[in-house]
This record gives C-alpha cells, sequence and structure tokens, in this order.
C-alpha cells in the first residue's frame, strides 16, 4: 500500500476506535440515567438503536449516515459530536479514493509510455530472474509476459563474454531468439526503499543502424582509396618538378612547389588516417609485433616531425632516462606517437617546448607526449577518444577527429592503454601505455 493511503486509512481507524469509546461512554450513560427514571429508557431504547444501526452502516462503508436526533437529555452534544467523527471519517475517505483514482490513472500513463518505447525494458532481481518486461521485449523473445516471469535472464539473452548483466553498458547482446538482429543492453540499479537488489536492463535494436554504418564505412573506403590514386600521382608530379626533371626551377617556384608538397602530404596523411579506420573496423589489419628500442626509435620521428614544429617554433624535448625496448607493431606505434606530436604542434602555444619522455611503470613502458598550451576542457575530456570528435572546429583547424580515435584503438590492440590528462589554458599530456613482455602477432579491431 501506498505510504499515503496508509497514513489516510490509519486515520480513519483512530477515528473508528475513537467513536467506539464515545458510543461506549454513551451506553454506560445512558445506563446511569435509565436508573433514574423508566420513562426515558424506551427513548433511550430507541436512541440506541439509531446509534447501532448508525454504527454499523459506517463499518459497512456507508459514512453519508447520521444520527437522528432525539428529546433526551445530554444526548445533542454527545450526538454532534458522533456526527462530527462521522463527517470527519468521509473526508478522510473521500481524500483517499481522490488519492488512489490519481495514483492509478499515473500508473496507467506510466505503463502506456514504457509499452510505447521503442527500446525494450526488463527488470531482474540479484539473480538475472525476470521480474517485469514490455511488449517490446516479448516480441524479441517470442514468449508472452506469463511465461517470462520468474525465468531466467540467460535462457533468452547471451551478453558478452565474462560480462554479468548488471554490467552492461552500451554492450553488444545476442537475443536467441533472434540471432539476425543486432541488439545492444544497458543496466541501470533501481533503488528501492526495501533494499533488494534490482536491475533494469535496457535492450535497443541497432539493427538499422549497423546496416547504416556499414554502408556508411563502404562509401567512405571508397571514396578515400580512388582519392589516392589522384593524390599520389600529383606527389609524384610535384617531385618530378623539384627534381627539374622538365627544366630548371626558380626560387619562387620551388617555394611554391615545396608548399603545395606540404599541403598534399596533410591531404594524403587524412585520407589514409580514414583508410586505416575503415581498415581497423573490418579487422583487415595485423599487428606484427617486433623489437623496438625507443631510444633510437622516437629520435627517428622527432627527425620527421622538426620542419612541422619548427614552423611554429615548438622545440621537440626528449627526456630517456635510459633505452627501452618494447615489442610492438613499429608501423602502428609509429602512427600513435606522430599523432600525438601532431596534436601537441597544433593545439600547443607557439614557442613552447614540446616534451617526449619514456619511462617504465609495473607491468607497462610508457610515453609521454606532453605540450603547454590550451588544454582539454572537463566537457571535453571524456570526448577526444571517440571517432569523428575534433577540437580542430573550435580553434579553426582542419581535422577528420579520427586521429586519437585510431591512436586509442591501436594501444588497445596491443593490450595497451591511451590516456590523458589536461588543465585548461596550461598543458595537455597523452601516455601511451604498452605491455612489457608481449610477444605475439595479433589481429586487432573492435
Amino acid at each position: 500500500m501506498n505510504f499515503y493511503s496508509q497514513v489516510f486509512t490509519g486515520n480513519a481507524i483512530i477515528l473508528i476506535a475513537a467513536l467506539n469509546i464515545v458510543v461506549l461512554l454513551i451506553l454506560i450513560s445512558l445506563l446511569i440515567m435509565a436508573r433514574m427514571t423508566d420513562k426515558q429508557w424506551f427513548k433511550i431504547n430507541d436512541y440506541l438503536g439509531k446509534v447501532t444501526k448508525t454504527i454499523n452502516s459506517i463499518r459497512y462503508g456507508d459514512l453519508t449516515k447520521k444520527i437522528e436526533k432525539i428529546e433526551i437529555p445530554n444526548s445533542e452534544a454527545l450526538s454532534e459530536s458522533l456526527n462530527r467523527m462521522i463527517e470527519t471519517l468521509y473526508d478522510r475517505e473521500k481524500m483517499v479514493n481522490e488519492y488512489q483514482s490519481e495514483l492509478h490513472r499515473q500508473n496507467k500513463l506510466l505503463e502506456a509510455v514504457l509499452n510505447s518505447l521503442s527500446d525494450g525494458l526488463i527488470i531482474i532481481d540479484e539473480n538475472s530472474r525476470i521480474l517485469r518486461v514490455t511488449p517490446k521485449i516479448c516480441d524479441w523473445f517470442k514468449e508472452s509476459g506469463d511465461n517470462l516471469i520468474g525465468t531466467g535472464l540467460n535462457d533468452y539473452i547471451e551478453p558478452p563474454q565474462n560480462k554479468k548483466f548488471e554490467t552492461l553498458n552500451e554492450s553488444d547482446v545476442l537475443i536467441l531468439n533472434d540471432k539476425s538482429s543486432n541488439f545492444i543492453g544497458t543496466s541501470i540499479e533501481l533503488k528501492m526503499e526495501d533494499k533488494k537488489k534490482r536491475y533494469v536492463i535496457i535492450i535497443r535494436n541497432v539493427t538499422d543502424q549497423k546496416e547504416l554504418e556499414n554502408l556508411k564505412d563502404d562509401f567512405v573506403a571508397t571514396l578515400t582509396h580512388d582519392l589516392k590514386v589522384p593524390i599520389i600521382a600529383e606527389t609524384n608530379m610535384l617531385e618530378l618538378f623539384l627534381n627539374e626533371s622538365f627544366g630548371k626551377v626558380t626560387e619562387k617556384q620551388e617555394i611554391a612547389l615545396r608548399n603545395m608538397q606540404a599541403s598534399n602530404k596533410e591531404l594524403l596523411d587524412l585520407v589514409q588516417i580514414v583508410l586505416e579506420t575503415y581498415k581497423f573496423r573490418s579487422q583487415t589489419i595485423r599487428l606484427y609485433r617486433e623489437n623496438i628500442m625507443l631510444k633510437g626509435f622516437i629520435e627517428e620521428i622527432i627527425t620527421e616531425m622538426y620542419p612541422i614544429a619548427n614552423k611554429t617554433k615548438n622545440e621537440l624535448i626528449f627526456n630517456h632516462p635510459r633505452d627501452i625496448r618494447v615489442l610492438a607493431d613499429r608501423i602502428q606505434l609509429k602512427r600513435v606517437i606522430k599523432n600525438l606530436i601532431q596534436n601537441a604542434i597544433s593545439y600547443g602555444e607557439q614557442y613552447s617546448p614540446i616534451e617526449i619522455t619514456i619511462g617504465e611503470i609495473p607491468k607497462y613502458i610508457i610515453i609521454k607526449v606532453k605540450d603547454y598550451g590550451k588544454g582539454i576542457s572537463q566537457s571535453d575530456i571524456n570526448k577526444i577518444f571517440n571517432k569523428y570528435y575534433s577540437a580542430a572546429k573550435k580553434f579553426r583547424k582542419i581535422g577528420t577527429g579520427l586521429g586519437l580515435y585510431l591512436a586509442f584503438q591501436i594501444a588497445r590492440a596491443h593490450g595497451g592503454d591511451l590516456t590523458v590528462e589536461s588543465e585548461e589554458g596550461k598543458y595537455t599530456e597523452f601516455c601511451i601505455k604498452l605491455p612489457a613482455g608481449a610477444n605475439e602477432n595479433l589481429y586487432y579491431g573492435e
């Protein structure tokens, strides 16, 4: 029973108890009066009959009855008191009924809203037994709601490996009776007064989104692959001009050609990042791990990045207390480090240093890239590894938003991680963590 209904019902019980006590007092008073006169006895008996009749009516829920007046000394005040108590009970009952009607209406509204959701909702207990489902779930499970109640959720859904239902967070789940569709599930714990553990599992059908995303990826892959051909051809042609294969090049022409070459390389890098992201999603890239001595490896990267850093007068400082060996894919790790240095150049302050540091922590080799510049706001710091998220638009720069996403996935593919710390307006530091001692060739993908 609802809390407010309990309060109202409790008040009604108290009033009825009080009414019974008053009636008892009336009876005692009437008996005393009866001893005083036999003439009044018949009137008293009649009055008792009316009181009894009224109380019986109240007992069976009729609170419209009143005690009629009768000519007995001192009875008028008692009758009035009883009638006021009956009126109070009537008002209380009316309030309870109105509240219950409103509660019923709200429950119906909530049920209608839940039933109209495109997502499916399941309420389970701590043992993953089903307590309540919405019609969408019945459709997907191909079972009636009555048959589902009390059964185990794992009879109908297969969660990701090593995951419990209560830990789902936008996780892929397989509905056993609808294997042709794609679903994701999220769990929310219900907080109840009885402190029993219950969870709401939100199931969403993402089949259409997956198909649309695959179509988009296929389109992007085809487009970027076709774009690479003329870009590479343009690059080769510029190289021929700079090598004076078609005749002598003046100083001004060389400057223009060098600028075109730099722009062409940036464009090719953007196209390559989009392609790599697509390949990553398609799980067609294999990690080829090899022993890499980080000191020489990073010095090579710094040499490649120096002309870009020199344009903004950023000094690349390499901190290496000692040389460290790591087992990683050379090409993919180089892509990650170059991307982080490029970001530091793009979003750091001009003339400020960019620090690249290598080191070790328990179980991991770490590579840090730190710049002193714009920093990242707290509202953005949790989004920067998302696909297509880019701070470039905020600072009016060119960027796809895929560089950090790809770097993060490559680090994870190595069994490591990519993290970031930042204070807005002061610094940003990315940290690549690679496991110490891994030694195998692995596919990577989502």
